[in-house]
C-alpha cells in the first residue's frame, strides 16, 4: 500500500463507467448532486482509488472515492 498518489489512467474505463463518473457527482460547495465533472483524474492512495475533478457548475474540486460498493453491478 503506498503513502503516495499512484496515478492510474480513468481512460482506460469503459465509456458508460466514465459517464457515470463524471455525471453522477456531489459537490460539497454547491450542495447538489448530478452537476457533473470536468478534468478527471485517477489515481490510487494508500490503497484506495480515487477520481478527481473539477465541477462542472462551480469549478471546486470533486473528489469520489471508490469503494467495493461501486462495483457491486458489475
Amino acid at each position: 500500500m503506498s503513502e503516495s498518489r499512484v496515478p492510474r489512467d480513468f481512460s482506460l474505463r469503459s465509456p458508460e463507467e466514465q459517464q457515470l463518473f463524471l455525471t453522477d457527482t456531489w459537490c460539497d460547495h454547491c450542495q447538489q448532486l448530478g452537476l457533473g465533472m470536468r478534468d478527471p483524474e485517477e489515481y490510487e492512495l494508500f490503497g484506495i482509488v480515487f477520481i478527481e475533478g473539477k465541477c462542472s457548475q462551480c469549478g471546486e474540486t470533486i473528489l469520489t472515492e471508490l469503494t467495493e460498493d461501486a462495483f457491486d453491478d458489475e
